[in-house]
């Protein structure tokens, strides 16, 4: 049915749940610490990840913010955590679902289910054009007058972001939170940094824009150069 990650530390947890979700006909690979699960979610690209939060070597909640930093694949964190504030921190990180241990797997099928099924009823992202720019979100390839453009994945969330709003000044605060997933305040450095590599990706400098402008105090903005 579908290729499922599971990151879990206790051996006896994890075993179960990995005979009892083969034998519900997914296919299952497993992580026993969270770098090591990061590793393999990133390599894999599973359907979806099930992921612990009581870790050994880091907690599940970095975890997923990392991974949410460069990837959307769906995640449901499976732990003991059971307090309001550690659901809403989980959920405030990019988790698609939350269920609290003990459980049955037939519960836990039921939501892995329920996640892909949203997944797939969510229309197909269109491509973005902008001038010469032309961002394709399903394949997370950018191309300016037919050339393929080498970007990394925060470049490509970066430009991605802006495309999707030309025209619209964009506030720095609000690309920190949207893509580095940081808390509104402090980081422009990196918004910066992220912008001057697309810049010059795209062939344009700060001096002498074409897609990108800055609009000083305020945020930055895509614009089709041709209007």
């Amino acid at each position: 049915m579908a290729h499922l990650l599971l990151v879990e530390d206790d051996p006896q947890v994890r075993s179960a749940l990995i005979r009892a979700l083969t034998g519900l006909g997914h296919a299952v690979s497993s992580a026993s610490q969270g770098m090591a699960g990061l590793s393999q979610a990133l390599e894999e690209r599973p359907d979806l990840v099930v992921l612990d939060l009581g870790l050994p070597d880091v907690d599940g909640c970095e975890v997923l913010r990392m991974l949410r930093a460069v990837s959307a694949i769906p995640v449901i964190v499976a732990t003991a955590r059971d307090a309001e504030p550690e659901i809403v921190k989980a959920l405030d990180a990019g988790a698609d679902d939350y269920i609290v241990k003990p459980f049955g797997a037939a519960q836990l099928d039921a939501r892995v289910r329920a996640v892909l099924r949203r997944g797939r009823e969510q229309a197909e992202p269109e491509v973005i054009v902008v001038g010469g720019l032309r961002v394709e979100p399903a394949a997370r390839e950018a191309s300016l007058d037919g050339r393929r453009l080498d970007l990394t994945p925060k470049e490509f969330d970066l430009l991605h972001h802006l495309a999707a709003r030309a025209g619209q000044v964009v506030q720095k605060r609000e690309l920190l939170a949207e893509i580095w997933r940081m808390a509104y305040g402090g980081g422009d450095k990196t918004v910066d940094v992220h912008l001057s590599w697309l810049r010059r990706k795209l062939g344009e400098t700060a001096q002498n824009p074409r897609y990108l402008h800055a609009v000083h105090g305020v945020g930055v903005k895509i614009v089709d150069p041709t209007r």
